[in-house]
């Protein structure tokens, strides 16, 4: 069984869902620290030809808490309304804006199980049959870190081959994981193009910005344009 492990991110680029899509389960980090200034509560779009950041406010958010341990505040119709603007006249916008007013919409305030709710609802929009887990629920020892924490959630869930985000890849030692009986794999993401509005690609926008200009059957072409490395 091939496991990947990453934390929640709201509407991450498209290099988080084709590790999502290339395992068999993924399981969605949330019992770790929140960190600030990255993508869990932020991403970009594409508006008016320009990249512009949408960030989902937090109430209290810390590095010293827990991602599952923060809730979201409330600006998530000011979200909808830039990003209704931004993409009105996008080709796929009358499937792609109900499901992320549907996503918006719920009454869930706990961060973590927003971004499970948001992930979730994605997958099956596209069809994925990939199985999430969320990490708060797997029955562990919490008082583990780093690749000592993803060891055993490896050998929890099964797993008999691992699967990182490149940017992991000093992180992991592949004589542990040998040692193990697990294979480590980092995936690298291959350019992935589309036609947006204008002649001049922007590449690594939110998820947001690849539905609202592909099919799910297009997109889930650019889910599998990456290599596979072993360090």
């Amino acid at each position: 069984m091939k496991l990947g492990i990453m934390q929640p991110y709201l509407f991450p680029y498209i290099g988080y869902w084709q590790l999502l899509y290339y395992v068999d389960t993924y399981v969605v980090y949330d019992d770790v620290n929140f960190i600030k200034g990255g993508w869990i509560n932020r991403n970009y779009i594409l508006s008016n030809g320009n990249r512009q950041l949408l960030t989902l406010n937090l109430k209290q958010a810390s590095p010293n808490k827990l991602i599952n341990e923060i809730e979201i505040g409330n600006n998530q119709k000011k979200i909808l309304k830039t990003i209704f603007q931004s993409y009105s006249k996008a080709p796929y916008f009358d499937s792609v804006f109900p499901l992320i007013e549907d996503i918006f919409s719920t009454d869930e305030q706990n961060l973590s199980l927003f971004l499970l709710n948001s992930i979730q609802k994605i997958v099956n929009f596209l069809e994925i049959s990939t199985e999430i887990l969320l990490s708060s629920q797997i029955d562990k020892d919490n008082a583990l870190k780093g690749q000592d924490k993803v060891l055993e959630i490896c050998s929890i869930l099964g797993a008999d081959t691992y699967v990182n985000a490149l940017g992991g890849m000093s992180l992991y030692e592949s004589d542990v994981f040998k040692k193990n009986n697990l294979e480590l794999f980092f995936l690298k993401p291959l350019d992935v193009e589309y036609k947006q509005f204008s002649n001049v690609f922007e590449k690594n926008l939110s998820m947001i910005d690849v539905l609202m200009f592909n099919s799910p059957g297009e997109v889930r072409n650019q889910l599998q344009l990456f290599n596979l490395l072993r360090k």
